[in-house]
């Protein structure tokens, strides 16, 4: 297979006439190195363009598909001085280790020899260097620079190649101030020895190379953890499957040689492979690390299931649809990564200071040099003075500032069930004071059940649940398996309304009761079912009205408790005004609109926008999609329809509606911290170079400050795992009784339910 095929294997299409690939790039350090892979990728003819995450060090590139071939992207970063390798869970893993087990080996020989200079600086500082002969203290000297000149050759090769290949492309990196610092540190040294000089600096040299190892091994250290973070789902696919061929055969496959249509078996406690549907058996699987979703969830002939859960019980024959990609766990993969990767203002502001930090570090140690020496300094002082200057003011800790805490935030709202979509969507749900609710699907269960079906005639039951079949529309669903239709019929979808289809030779509807014209008939059903909502389906020759129950979110009183402590709580609706005013009466919401179409529901949120309000909307459905993409920030389930995942902001897994508040809380904290972050960095530089620049620091205090100054950011950056202060199993305690008692308070307290306009008639809407 040659080279062009392997890498195709890592290719993927994230739209029409698109091609991306995610890539892992060695040596990123700082935002001067992110400027420079960014800049020369997008030079390429045919990238349009490339996203690098300096947590992750994973750098995403897009180009015009046919335009150019992936190797091409690979020797375009190996001329800019950036080996990379396409990103694969286990190989990231690999040499992250071997990355890490270097730094180790050479932190362990600048460690020995730097005790054994600092033995040798020991007895001149005891009084060798006042011999009147300075032969005595060339030969300490001499002996120090025989220990240090190898032990810098070797333990400063990270740094040194790194600002080779950086040079070589015509670039700078943090790296190259580095080496120039402990190069003419050394230089020096060596001159003053050979001068007969008093003073040399080897022992300084090999100690600044031991602190910067130091901090760049627990600085990689604490960015993988970020990085671990943020759960990788590839860790959990499943590489091969049983698949079935005709006569019976079962053979274990590489998962990419299977194909939709394919037959696989899943046997009792294995991980299933791909995505598809149970043609024979039932099971139990857990599909928490996937959908959310805790408890175990039955399956048979009929059912969907993922890639990336796992099979409970019973052995099960599955119809592949998607396999090696195209899955939902790679769509889920996906959204995190482009939630880590895209960058937000705060990381936008910090990156383009960090771009300039190394042209500006090299003239301000010019700089300081040519002062020291105007003001009469010699000029060893004066190179002590600059090579301080060149080490104290290296960029990383600003360039980390922003993306650690985006990753850490990213991660742990993962495990609270919530998927980022956007790298701007931390700020704006920071920002947000207005919460809008949908109620259907939102608020509600996204599986509701038909409460007349005994009441329908068979023959309407199954065209409406042919019709159904074709819809996303919770209500629809309901419908549709009450039916048993297992047969979509091809349909026309008026979005906001419902789905049209010639049956027959006859034009039928099914969707809202007014598009259907279905007033007069759903009147009776409004009195005999007032807490559902109505769907229709309109013949020729009459109109059915369909009642569809649905039951709130278990949590869905005690998040919106939670919320409204911080926020105003909406509730707009498409669903008949009673429905809505039955679920608003029983949350504790003042403020509820029902029977709305699309563009009354974006009216509504242009009028708070209007007003000053920023809001997040949460809903799902495709007439939600316009108002989805109209709020500030938005929020849809994961069961919500694609247009609506697409405008949506962020998704959440499972029943429950929990990660809706987690999302406002740690968006609140990860905010915080990136402001406190780029603070801790302004204030570092601001403090660290005016006293490097006079002279008040030393090469192994520049050191120092630099590599604690990086580490001190991560740290910070892994406060966004908790979203408030009430962290642990008494924190959590605390939080649901206070949850519980808002709550109460609420239903006890709250005003009787109001809508913001006149009441609509009883029977407009579709039960949205």
């Amino acid at each position: 297979m040659s080279e062009a095929q392997d890498l195709s294997l890592f290719v993927r299409h994230p739209s029409e006439g698109v091609a991306a690939m995610d890539l892992v790039v060695d040596g990123v350090f700082c935002g001067a190195c992110i400027a420079t892979i960014e800049k020369g990728l997008r030079r390429q003819d045919g990238v349009r363009g490339a996203r690098v995450n300096l947590a992750s060090k994973r750098v995403t590139v897009e180009w015009d598909d046919g335009a150019l071939e992936p190797p091409a992207i690979l020797e375009r970063l190996e001329a800019l001085g950036y080996p990379a390798f396409p990103f694969a869970s286990g190989v990231v893993d690999s040499v992250e280790m071997q990355a890490e087990k270097r730094l180790l080996r050479c932190l362990g020989v600048a460690a020995f020899g730097a005790m054994n200079v600092m033995l040798l600086s020991v007895s001149l500082w005891a009084g060798a260097d006042s011999d009147p002969n300075s032969a005595t203290r060339d030969l300490f000297h001499w002996l120090s620079a025989l220990v240090a000149l190898p032990t810098a050759a070797y333990a400063g090769l990270p740094f040194f190649e790194s600002a080779a290949k950086a040079l070589r492309a015509r670039s700078l990196n943090m790296d190259v101030p580095i080496s120039l610092g402990v190069v003419l540190a050394l230089g020096m040294s060596v001159v003053q020895t050979l001068a007969h000089e008093r003073d040399a600096y080897f022992d300084s040299a090999v100690m600044l190379l031991m602190f910067l190892l130091a901090g760049r091994f627990l600085d990689r250290r604490m960015r993988r953890r970020t990085r671990d973070f943020a759960l990788n789902l590839s860790a959990i696919r499943a590489d091969r499957a049983v698949k079935l061929f005709e006569g019976g055969e079962a053979r274990e496959t590489p998962i990419g040689a299977i194909r939709p249509g394919d037959l696989v078996l899943v046997r009792a406690g294995e991980r299933i492979a791909v995505d598809g549907t149970v043609e024979d058996g039932r099971s139990d699987i857990d599909q928490s690390l996937v959908t959310g979703e805790t408890a175990p969830v039955a399956v048979s002939p009929g059912a969907s299931v993922y890639a990336g859960t796992v099979n409970m019980s019973g052995a099960l024959r599955v119809r592949v649809q998607s396999a090696a990609s195209g899955t939902l766990l790679d769509e889920v993969n996906g959204l995190l990564v482009r939630a880590v990767e895209q960058r937000s203002s705060y990381v936008q502001l910090a990156d383009r200071a960090a771009a300039l930090y190394v042209p500006v570090v090299h003239v301000t140690a010019l700089a300081t040099f040519l002062g020291w020496l105007a003001v009469g300094a010699g000029w060893q002082q004066s190179l002590i003075v600059a090579i301080t200057v060149l080490i104290i003011t290296c960029p990383c800790a600003l360039g980390l500032a922003v993306p650690a805490v985006q990753v850490v935030a990213a991660g742990a709202l993962f495990r609270r069930g919530l998927i980022l979509n956007s790298g701007e969507a931390l700020e704006r749900l920071a920002e947000a004071d207005t919460v809008v609710f949908d109620k259907t699907g939102t608020l509600t269960q996204p599986r509701p059940t038909l409460a007349n079906a005994a009441d329908i005639e068979a023959a309407d039951l199954a065209l409406a649940g042919s019709l159904a079949l074709s819809s996303r529309h919770p209500l629809a669903k309901a419908v549709a398996e009450a039916s048993g239709a297992r047969e979509p019929i091809a349909v026309e979808e008026v979005p906001g309304q419902g789905v049209s289809a010639l049956h027959c030779g006859e034009r039928v509807r099914f969707g809202s009761v007014t598009w259907c014209e279905a007033e007069a008939d759903a009147a009776p059903i409004a009195a005999a079912w007032p807490d559902a909502s109505l769907i229709a389906l309109r013949t020729p020759e009459r109109a059915v009205v369909f009642a569809v129950r649905q039951s709130l979110r278990p949590d869905a009183s005690s998040v919106i408790a939670d919320v409204a402590r911080n926020h105003e709580i909406e509730i707009l609706s498409g669903d008949r005004q009673p429905a809505v005013a039955l679920v608003a009466r029983e949350l504790g919401v003042s403020r509820f609109e029902a029977g709305l179409k699309p563009a009354d529901k974006i009216a509504r949120l242009e009028a708070l926008a209007g007003a000053g309000k920023r809001t997040l909307m949460v809903g799902d459905g495709l007439n939600d999609a316009p108002a989805l993409a109209a709020a500030h920030v938005s929020i849809s389930p994961i069961s919500a329809a694609h247009i609506a995942q697409a405008q949506a902001d962020a998704l959440f897994l499972g029943e429950r509606l929990q990660p809706v508040a987690d999302a406002l809380s740690l968006a609140a904290t990860a905010r915080r911290l990136m402001v406190e972050n780029l603070w801790l960095s302004a204030v570092y530089n601001l403090v660290a170079v005016p006293l490097a620049i006079f002279g008040f620091a030393t090469p192994l205090i520049a050191a120092l400050a630099m590599s604690g100054s990086s580490i001190l950011v991560t740290v910070n950056a892994l406060r966004a795992r908790s979203p408030s202060p009430l962290a642990g199993e008494g924190g959590r305690a605390q939080r649901s009784r206070m949850r519980g008692e808002a709550s109460n308070e609420a239903k006890s307290n709250a005003p009787e339910a109001r809508p913001l306009t006149p009441d609509p008639s009883p029977a407009r809407g579709e039960g949205k």
